[in-house]
């Protein structure tokens, strides 16, 4: 008997397809059951009965929205738990929390078990092929969806304390063969232009040749043309440059890919990192990405440090480095909130948000950019990081002198005047909280350079330059 079955991706932002209920979705059409996938809550949804319901989880920081979702489609089924089904990374990360939360016990890792549903079949989710009809194509905006995507190994060899792959994917299998999985994804669904794999850590299988060879066999060599575009083949999740040797160079340089992504988690790892970098311009891979951690075992002269050291490496080898710098945030954090103390601080974090909100995320590969963007030394970037958002987010358009004269305050200060000033912005980030810092502030200096961190206003006749809801819209520095 056909039964009606719900696939739940909660309000959460993000712009890859949920592959674990994709291949859900296969496996129920597999058993002839009916399918339907929605985002958050869908006004059809209560209307409906629903023999099943299966809800994904993302990051950890997503707990809120991912948890009234899990409650709302709870009282949908009148408290029936036996009926949901959550999973996903923060399921599998955080399953004791949210078991305590929601009253329904996760289903953790991969879908790598036989019957993991309690079905009367030995099928593997892991191992089905996505569904890529799955979407309403009018409604869901996903990235992918003309791309093969999935992965050629699983796991990782590394234990690093700021990633959860050990625990969601603790065994390292080191080949899983994508010929025969590209091929039905091209029965079912249409030859797709591209290749993501989203790989945790490539470099470490003994089996790298063969996937590589894997992939040119399947369309993507140097070069591959789909309807007269390029391919490409892009390893999502980065490459470990600690493990890069020049024969992997060698063999990448023989496939579409583009771009390479490098991490450079720390400064330590500069030599390498840049040794790396050269090694690819050497073999003719010169679009690459570059994710950077920061506000973890950083300081933020490191982050710039390493953002220069692109700069350098593309004015140097004629390569285009894209950086993401990406925000450290625990494991088992609910919110994004975390700051590394005393290293990193709220204002601090929340200046490097800024910076990249305006370039979209990434740091574009110009020098002439970078400089604008970061400052031109260490000491300007620090200086930038203490700027007022009105003067941080619109340098150069500020009204009247703006700019120049929070400037003028500033280079007057001596380093404990910095030091207590990051202390009371930190600490006031209310408009009225800083207002009474300025008026029982005793210091002549502080109290002048203070007013320019206040939202517009006329209280008290001091001049106040930004909208106070864009000063008070994000206290997390995220």
């Amino acid at each position: 008997m056909s039964r009606n079955i719900l696939l739940v991706e909660p309000r959460y932002p993000t712009k890859f397809p949920p592959l674990g209920l994709m291949k859900i979705s296969t496996y129920h059409k597999k058993l002839g059951d009916k399918v339907k996938f929605v985002k958050g809550y869908h006004k059809e949804v209560p209307s409906e009965y629903w023999d099943r319901i299966y809800i994904t989880t993302l990051f950890t920081y997503h707990w809120k929205i991912t948890v009234e979702d899990i409650f709302f489609y709870k009282s949908l089924l009148h408290d029936d738990s036996l009926r949901i089904f959550i999973g996903g990374i923060m399921a599998s990360l955080m399953p004791t929390e949210l078991y305590h939360e929601t009253g329904i016990w996760p289903i953790i890792g991969l879908l790598s078990t036989p019957g993991i549903f309690g079905d009367d079949n030995s099928y593997i989710i892991e191992e089905m092929i996505p569904d890529y009809n799955l979407f309403d194509l009018s409604i869901y905006k996903y990235s992918l969806l003309d791309s093969y995507f999935g992965y050629s190994t699983r796991g990782c060899v590394n234990k690093c304390d700021f990633c959860g792959v050990p625990i969601l994917e603790p065994n390292f299998i080191e080949y899983k063969g994508i010929k025969p999985y590209i091929k039905e994804i091209d029965n079912l669904f249409g030859v797709k232009q591209n290749l993501v794999l989203f790989d945790n850590n490539i470099l470490a299988s003994q089996h790298f040749a063969e996937i590589i060879y894997d992939i040119i066999d399947v369309g993507f060599g140097k070069g591959a043309k789909l309807n007269d575009k390029l391919r490409y083949v892009d390893f999502n999740q980065g490459t470990d440059a600690r493990l890069m040797k020049e024969w992997h160079f060698k063999l990448l340089s023989k496939i579409a890919i583009s771009p390479l992504r490098i991490a450079f988690d720390h400064i330590n790892l500069q030599k390498i990192y840049v040794n790396k970098i050269r090694l690819a311009a050497k073999y003719g891979i010169t679009n690459l990405s570059n994710y950077i951690l920061y506000n973890h075992n950083d300081t933020p002269e490191d982050l710039w440090k390493r953002l220069k050291i692109n700069i350098n490496l593309n004015k140097e080898l004629g390569v285009k480095i894209y950086s993401f710098p990406m925000k450290y945030i625990p494991l088992n954090a609910k919110d994004r909130k975390f700051i590394a103390m005393p290293k990193w601080n709220w204002y601090f974090l929340r200046g490097v948000q800024r910076i990249l909100n305006v370039t979209g995320g990434s740091v574009m590969t110009g020098e002439d950019f970078f400089y604008r963007a970061f400052g031109e030394s260490v000491e300007d970037f620090i200086k930038i990081l203490y700027m007022p958002e009105s003067i941080l987010m619109y340098r150069g358009k500020t009204p009247g002198n703006k700019e120049l004269e929070w400037t003028n305050y500033f280079d007057r200060l001596t380093e404990s005047e910095r030091r207590e000033l990051l202390l009371i912005i930190c600490k006031n980030r209310s408009k009225h909280t800083l207002i009474n810092a300025i008026l029982t502030n005793n210091n002549l200096k502080l109290t002048n350079i203070l007013e320019y961190y206040l939202p517009i206003s006329y209280d008290n006749n001091l001049p106040l330059f930004i909208n106070n809801s864009q000063q008070e819209d994000d206290t997390n520095g995220s």
